[in-house]
């Protein structure tokens, strides 16, 4: 499975008690290489679970990968902002999308469907996301 990890599913993934825990280590298990992601992802995922050390070894352990740099996208960032403004996205939102753009065979993995199904890559395309069902 190629897929770009959002912090929902991250933080679904560590956190046992998370609603949709059972359904991230499913998603986990069908890993065969790592998710990709961003340092947005890693912060917002760090905050929410109040610990560092995790996001580190999920590193370690080649579950995610960072394959963004902020700095070399920043003309795409801002115009992103702009389109979406009306939602308020966050930063790790639009490092995703832009993800997506780069990596346009990986889907998005994210409890956040209603706002990744607004968001579009190159303007116009869908997003492809794998999220829990019902949700």
């Amino acid at each position: 499975m190629k897929g770009i990890a959002d912090t929902g599913f991250l933080v679904a993934f560590i956190s046992e008690n998370d609603a949709y825990h059972d359904w991230a280590a499913g998603v986990a298990a069908q890993l065969d290489e790592p998710l990709l992601t961003c340092e947005a992802v890693l912060a917002e995922t760090a905050f929410h679970l109040r610990n560092c050390a995790v996001v580190f070894q999920m590193l370690k352990e080649g579950i995610i990968t960072l394959r963004f740099d902020c700095n070399d996208h920043l003309l795409q960032l801002e115009v992103l902002a702009k389109r979406y403004s009306d939602r308020q996205p966050d930063l790790a939102d639009l490092c995703l999308i832009r993800m997506s753009e780069l990596f346009p065979r990986h889907s998005i993995v994210t409890v956040d469907r209603e706002d990744f199904r607004v968001y579009r890559r190159n303007k116009r395309e869908s997003i492809p996301l794998i999220c829990p069902p019902g949700k």
